[in-house]
């Protein structure tokens, strides 16, 4: 009955907000790459705009109306007194002069109907589709069901930006909107990248392109196909907000990998560690795998952890990623969690890889320093609990500084790994 309360209250101050302030509302969803969307979005905008984007993930029916705010989210969500102070920031920031001129928000599920609920108090002037891939499969159950759920933010959305490359054209029946434009790497998405062909490790190097500014150079230093795509609508965006030619190049330039998302890190040995650490789901991870499959290196080597919150579809997702292990290319797939034990390595060795299989992320972060050689790339990628891949890249690190570029370090995310992992 409190949360509702709650809820509903932080509800009407944020539509308070809004007729007050009346910021512009970009919100992003999807299965995947949310986050490195919006920081992206912000980036780029931040060359023109006043911005805010919540700097965490925080994109649930919680977590969403503060953030939108600026308000921070209470440390102890569980504590009636700190949910009233989270009212007392809010109605104050309602009270203040104008602080922003675009506020760039995630909105994320879980279970159906979620994402719709959010137009109860907000109506965005441009909604990004990222990706429709398996999540949370125990609740939606389909496919066509997980795009029905992120789509619905079409219903209360101004213009709709669809993921051209991860966005199956077959889902576009549930966008149920006036506008809507696409964006990609390649035709015939309206916005795209033509990237010249380089090193991975040399980034991102070829044109934007839009049909209202037509090229603009420029070197998007993120690595992966699927991170470019944030860089993409970023640049989109710009665009739709009358952005300069000037303005977009320097905005895309100035857009950096964020902590466990396909960050380059230099490891032991002269090695390099692809830190992917966040989190992990079937279309990301074998995005992964490809992005790693460019590097020509000595040595490659594939960390993979068991991909949560996949329900009856893990044993398929798992040995479907297992398949995709290309033992010509693989020095070792190195697994760790039941289901990437369990299934994803056993798929892996079926093909030819050799296989090692590891109870903790500590463990898995050990053997590979092991076999490493000089030159070697190593791609380190899984979900959270029971998986925490980051401690893996921790192992692997040349240096103790970047240990503030991983996620989870905090003191409470330590203590649950400990508990988790105790003989580690």
């Amino acid at each position: 009955m409190f949360k509702s309360l709650i809820k509903h209250k932080m509800e009407s101050l944020v539509r308070k907000y809004f007729e007050k302030h009346n910021p512009r509302l970009i919100v992003v969803v999807g299965a995947a790459g949310k986050t490195t969307t919006k920081r992206a979005i912000a980036t780029v905008l931040m060359q023109k705009f006043r911005v805010r984007v919540e700097d965490s993930n925080h994109n649930t029916d919680m977590s969403v109306p503060p953030a939108l705010l600026g308000v921070a989210y209470p440390t102890n969500p569980r504590s009636a007194s700190a949910w009233l102070k989270t009212l007392s920031d809010m109605k104050k920031r309602i009270k203040q002069s104008d602080d922003v001129d675009i506020i760039v928000q995630e909105l994320g599920t879980d279970h159906p109907g979620e994402i719709l609920s959010f137009g109860r108090y907000i109506r965005p002037d441009i909604a990004v589709v990222t990706s429709i891939l398996p999540e949370h499969m125990e609740f939606f159950g389909t496919l066509d069901e997980v795009a029905r759920e992120e789509l619905s933010v079409a219903k209360y959305s101004n213009i709709l930006f669809i993921n051209r490359d991860d966005v199956d054209q077959r889902y576009a029946k549930y966008a149920e909107t006036a506008r809507v434009d696409t964006y990609g790497i390649h035709e015939p998405a309206e916005y795209r990248f033509d990237i010249t062909p380089n090193d991975p490790r040399d980034w991102f190097n070829g044109n934007f392109i839009s049909p209202e500014l037509g090229e603009i150079s420029a070197k998007v230093k993120l690595i992966g196909q699927h991170n470019l795509r944030a860089a993409i609508i970023a640049g989109a965006l710009g665009v739709k907000f009358g952005m300069s030619r000037e303005e977009i190049k320097n905005g895309l330039e100035a857009i950096t990998p964020t902590n466990g998302r396909m960050n380059i890190l230099p490891g032991r040995n002269g090695t390099v560690i692809i830190d992917d650490s966040y989190n992990s789901s079937p279309g990301a991870a074998a995005a992964a795998l490809k992005t790693l499959y460019q590097f020509d290196a000595p040595q490659l080597i594939a960390i993979l952890g068991s991909m949560n919150e996949l329900g009856a579809s893990s044993p398929d997702a798992h040995t479907e990623l297992g398949d995709l292990c290309d033992p010509t290319q693989l020095e070792y797939v190195i697994t760790i969690g039941e289901d990437a034990n369990k299934y994803l390595a056993t798929s892996a060795e079926k093909i030819g890889n050799r296989v090692q299989r590891c109870t903790s992320p500590m463990e898995a972060g050990l053997f590979a320093s092991k076999i490493m050689l000089p030159g070697a790339v190593v791609l380190v990628k899984g979900s959270q609990n029971g998986v925490f891949t980051e401690e893996a890249t921790k192992v692997l690190l040349a240096n103790t500084a970047d240990y503030g570029k991983l996620v989870r370090q905090s003191l409470a995310w330590m203590a649950v790994k400990k508990e988790q992992f105790p003989e580690s």
